[in-house]
């Protein structure tokens, strides 16, 4: 067996054998049963009357009941989401070796540490994946049991391509995560990144330069703030692309070269 199909087995194992990544794929199943309740309320206002105020935030967050808005809701929340869900699977996967105290054990392994990050960077994005594939499944059912209309082979299509994308670009960031969760030899300093890449972004996109922030282009490919075309342009996926290649250079970097006493 290669190096890397040993790390990634053991890494599959910890994952299989852990519940962060089934409380973290509940977590996001929550988003399709509330955009559900939303287009419930939506589709007759006047019996939600009487629920107060939960009638006007479900029009201001979905506006319309149809599947259009749905789809839209859910897109937002994979990118939304996924910039704090998607981040802690990744804090976890590469922080519990120093909270658990294994990483001198793991590093003694007669195996390349450049195939142990690369089976972590693997078992992350499997995670992610298979936690959008879930929403997406989930919001499907959701969305048919609520009997909305305006579905169409077409809107599918085109609404598939807005949450893998959404979701994509939210996996491209996670080398910083892992780095961060490495470097800071724990979850804390991890979790502080993600808190404020998540403000920045927001600063970012409200102040018009979010297109060229990487952690802000998820959230307006997904469609908030508006059309994506009027948001993003060419350069947003480049600064993407090479944000991600530079959070796997040095996280690879740091797994090899960097001091490792403790």
């Amino acid at each position: 067996m290669s190096p890397l199909r040993s790390a990634l087995w053991a890494e599959t194992l910890k994952a299989l054998r852990s519940r962060v990544p089934l409380f973290t794929a509940l977590g996001f199943c929550l988003m399709p049963a509330m955009g559900g309740f939303f287009m419930i309320i939506l589709k007759d206002p006047a019996a939600a009357r009487s629920m107060g105020l939960i009638t006007t935030k479900a029009q201001l967050t979905a506006g319309t009941a149809d599947w259009p808005a749905y789809f839209g809701l859910l897109a937002q929340a994979t990118a939304v989401g996924g910039a704090f869900l998607f981040s802690m699977i990744a804090t976890w996967v590469f922080g519990r070796e120093f909270q658990d105290h294994t990483l001198k054990e793991l590093l003694a392994l007669p195996t390349p540490r450049s195939a142990i990050v690369s089976a972590k960077f693997l078992v992350v994005a499997a995670s992610c994946c298979l936690t959008t594939v879930l929403v997406l499944a989930l919001g499907l059912v959701v969305g048919h049991l609520v009997d909305i209309p305006g579905w169409s082979p077409a809107l599918m299509r085109s609404s598939l391509v807005d949450i893998a994308g959404a979701a994509l670009l939210s996996i491209m960031l996670l080398p910083f995560v892992a780095l961060v969760a490495s470097a800071g030899r724990g979850y804390l300093p991890a979790f502080g990144w993600i808190f404020l890449t998540i403000v920045l972004a927001q600063v970012s996109a409200i102040t018009g330069w979010g297109d060229w922030f990487p952690w802000a282009v998820p959230a307006l490919f997904s469609g908030v703030g508006g059309p994506r075309a009027a948001l993003l342009g060419w350069h947003s996926y480049v600064i993407i692309a090479m944000a991600s290649l530079l959070g796997l250079i040095l996280t690879y970097w740091w797994w090899r070269d960097a001091d490792q006493a403790r």
